[in-house]
């Protein structure tokens, strides 16, 4: 690949993935100029609705996690707020296993959504380079600059003039690459189009003036790139900010208004993006200093992001602003219908049936369960209440009275296997200290219990 701009994005993860855009974006092209409106505007809508539909299943995944962590955040507040000032390595590792425990609980993995956003990050982002760059994936917006980019080349100066130009700025490594100084007709072409491709209304007069000779052709490209560029009456190859500036100049109102129109729809969809959706139940302070900080953070950048947007398509060109505010409308819409499907949905039989399908999972590659586990269920047996022992048994008329820890230690039984972890963990531990109701603690309680019963 010659150029990193107009032969297409040639990285290793993002180049194939935005060929693959970039051809979508060449049929949709296609198939509008078949109909009779050749319009860069409406394929941009079209393209981004193609490519969020697509994304609808991941989307999904992403919001019912989001809805599950609704559902498990007061369980790892509780956590949080009671190992808050333990700092030692016993309190940590509890807490991460009991952070992880509820996690099980509902099924969902920590790592929660990143699967789906590592997924989408890189199609995104090509998808971005696909629109930024239009000449260099959709053929006939190409041709619309030939054969004013040969006769360019052709005139001494030319390439100078170019490279001295704003819209240069960002292509300046490609005028000292020995393809472009060695005379590579290729690369050569893409470079001179990378450049024309940003220029203004005001650049593409004052290159009328400077190369006479080439006026005709500078008009005919224009004229083209006007018609495909033409979108409810904006040139979206101009940036708002010089719309702004060429109304202020000739004391427009309309013509400034226009301009603002979409920084502003970005940053009122950006917002209404922020605020559906669906957030975490969790309290003002949740009594962790970490997830206090990374709270306050998010609250910060939902509300800068409205603004930085509007800020971003008021300087780049109004594509790319029409594609931020087509992005926006259809996750708005695409979330209204997820929030209702979510709204509908049983969390409690959700949560199940991860679990089930977890336990499928455990069971097919031959899980046991871990020390943890065994460690948590042997406890649990052995500190139960007789009573309920008492009761199938068929003694229930006798009054109830606080089981002996000898009885409580007799009325369940071990297994084998049970009997020689633990007894492994009590030789490890023996003559230590342990912390109330760490993990070690009860392990060696257990051991005390087994003790007593024989």
């Amino acid at each position: 690949m010659y150029s990193e701009f107009l032969t297409k994005q040639s990285s290793a993860i993002l180049g194939p993935i935005a060929r693959l855009l970039g051809l979508l974006m060449n049929y949709i092209f296609k198939l509008l100029n078949v109909i009779g409106i050749p319009n860069i505007g409406l394929a941009i809508i079209l393209f981004t609705i193609v490519i969020y539909m697509a994304l609808m299943p991941l989307t999904v995944k992403q919001q019912k996690f989001s809805k599950l962590q609704t559902k498990m955040q007061p369980e790892l507040n509780a956590i949080q707020k009671k190992y808050k000032d333990k700092k030692d390595n016993d309190s940590m590792m509890a807490m991460n296993q009991e952070t992880q425990a509820v996690y099980k609980k509902y099924g969902v993995s920590a790592t929660g959504s990143c699967v789906q956003l590592i997924i989408q990050m890189p199609i995104l982002f090509a998808l971005y380079r696909v629109i930024y760059n239009i000449p260099a994936y959709v053929d006939q917006v190409k041709e619309a600059f030939f054969p004013l980019v040969d006769n360019l080349i052709a005139i001494k100066g030319s390439a100078e003039y170019l490279q001295e130009t704003t819209a240069a700025a960002q292509f300046a490594r490609q005028f000292t690459n020995e393809s472009f100084t060695s005379g590579v007709t290729e690369y050569v072409q893409n470079t001179y189009i990378d450049v024309l491709n940003k220029f203004s209304s005001a650049d593409w007069s004052l290159l009328a003036e400077r190369f006479s000779a080439v006026s005709a052709d500078i008009t005919s490209t224009v004229t083209k790139l006007d018609y495909y560029n033409n979108f409810l009456g904006i040139n979206i190859g101009n940036s708002p900010s010089y719309m702004f500036k060429e109304g202020w100049a000739d004391k427009s109102i309309l013509v400034m208004i226009a301009a603002l129109i979409i920084p502003i729809l970005s940053a009122v969809t950006q917002w209404l993006n922020v605020k559906m959706m669906p957030t975490a139940d969790t309290p003002q302070k949740s009594g962790n200093e970490q997830a206090d900080t990374m709270m306050q953070s998010m609250k910060t950048m939902n509300t800068l992001m409205p603004l930085m947007s509007a800020w971003f398509c008021f300087t780049l060109p109004a594509g790319m602003g029409l594609y931020w505010v087509a992005g926006a409308v259809i996750r708005c819409v695409q979330q209204i219908f997820i929030n209702r499907h979510i709204d509908r949905m049983d969390i409690d039989e959700m949560v199940k049936k991860n679990l089930e399908k977890q336990k499928k999972i455990a069971e097919k590659r031959g899980d046991k369960p871990t020390a943890y586990e065994k460690m948590m269920q042997y406890s649990a047996m052995n500190t139960k209440s007789i009573d309920g022992q008492n009761s199938a048994g068929g003694q229930a008329q006798q009054p109830k009275r606080r089981a002996t820890t000898s009885e409580k230690a007799r009325s369940v039984r071990p297994s084998e296997s049970m009997e020689k972890d633990f007894e492994a963990a009590k030789a490890k531990t023996a003559g230590k200290k342990y912390k109330e109701g760490s993990l070690a603690e009860k392990a060696n309680m257990v051991s005390k219990y087994n003790d007593v019963s024989k």
